[in-house]
């Protein structure tokens, strides 16, 4: 997953941040284990006779080297679906942990392994160390991959007390230390999570900011000027209808002048409220493009459906007008329709110049009043 594909709701965006960083965690842990391994079979004290135990051995944790290493994922986007790889991946690592663990405690329990005890007992001090450090993102199964690591060879050193227990005591004091580090790891961990959350949630706030008119809270000129070239060539490339209708407030300029500029943002405002009313699909797309000029986006909607929507809006501000401050005030509105034709529209913006002129039709004519785009 790209930065671009960053997914932006909380949960989701805390699970992909986990799954990234577990995966890159882990890429390239699988072949420690297996070298680890090989080490302890080649410098045991019988590695000839223990071929057999070496060979499976080594084809175990190349196994799981190369599982850790295809379960990527690739592809993954929804929370259940990053939940369930974060299951699985920590299967793979538990399964390590507890294989390691179990050829740490043969090492020191058989004799055959005397020369190569000190090589395991390192490598599971490194492996629990990097366990501490590097997955402290779940801490209740980290402590599990600790124990799992740890625990089996501290048992066979408690079995033989007397020739062991100085390393023993040694280990547990710094399996003690680890737990310690582990929960301090975990809370860095979530706070530095929790900060990244703020800084999105922050950049989603000023991205909508950035697209939304602060007067109306309809999208704002930016906001068109981005996402109306993307319907066009989503239209073209689906071949749906996309219609577009523009619209002024007819004498606009009377109400600041008769009413104060207060009752002008007002009338705006209560404007744009009244768009709401009628243009109220999921898909429809509000705007304020500047001054008293307004636009909507129709995604799928032929030219006589937009027809009736603006016609209907129109109607019912001639008879309604808007409501300020108690009182009523007659407002008309003057508008033009228009759908992209492929024949008629070379790109975005001829359809939007062949909308806008039909809007200028409607002014020249009269106002308060509806026209098409020439087809």
């Amino acid at each position: 997953m790209t930065d671009a594909e960053v997914p932006r709701q909380p949960n989701t965006f805390a699970l992909w941040r986990e799954v990234d960083d577990t995966r890159i965690r882990t890429r390239l842990g699988g072949i420690f284990y297996l070298l680890a391994w090989l080490l302890t079979w080649v410098f045991s004290t019988e590695p000839g006779s223990l071929m057999l135990v070496g060979l499976l051995g080594s084809i175990l944790f190349a196994g799981l080297m190369a599982a850790r290493l295809l379960h990527r994922p690739d592809g993954i986007d929804s929370p259940e679906q990053l939940q369930r790889w974060l299951d699985r991946h920590w299967g793979l690592i538990l399964l390590t942990s507890l294989c390691w663990g179990q050829a740490h405690a043969l090492a020191l329990y058989s004799d055959a392994y005397t020369g190569s005890q000190m090589i395991a007992t390192l490598a599971t001090v490194a492996f629990a160390t990097a366990m501490t450090f590097n997955f402290a993102m779940r801490r209740g199964r980290a402590l599990l991959a600790l124990a799992l690591l740890y625990l089996p060879g501290l048992a066979v050193m408690a079995l033989h007390w007397q020739q062991m227990h100085a390393m023993l005591i040694t280990l547990t004091f710094y399996l003690g230390y680890l737990v310690l580090v582990l929960g301090r790891n975990h809370r860095e961990y979530r706070a530095t999570l929790n900060l990244e959350l703020k800084l999105l949630e922050q950049q989603s706030q000023l991205d909508l900011l950035s697209r939304t008119d602060s007067l109306t809270q309809l999208g704002n000129r930016y906001q068109f000027n981005n996402l109306f070239p993307s319907l066009v060539a989503n239209a073209v490339r689906q071949g749906e209808p996309l219609a577009l209708v523009l619209m002024d407030i007819d004498f606009f300029k009377q109400v600041n002048d008769e009413h104060g500029h207060t009752a002008g943002d007002l009338c705006l405002s209560a404007f744009a409220e009244q768009m709401r009313k009628v243009f109220r699909r999921d898909g429809d797309a509000l705007l304020r493009l500047g001054g008293e000029e307004f636009g909507v986006l129709l995604p799928g909607t032929t030219l006589a459906q937009a027809w009736d929507l603006a016609e209907h809006f129109r109607q019912v501000l001639e008879t309604e007008g808007l409501l300020l401050a108690g009182q009523r005030l007659e407002l008309t509105t003057s508008l033009g329709v228009g759908c992209f034709s492929s024949r008629h529209d070379d790109d975005a913006d001829a359809f939007f110049k062949r909308v806008d002129g039909a809007l200028y039709r409607a002014k020249r004519e009269g106002r308060n009043r509806l026209v098409a785009a020439d087809h």
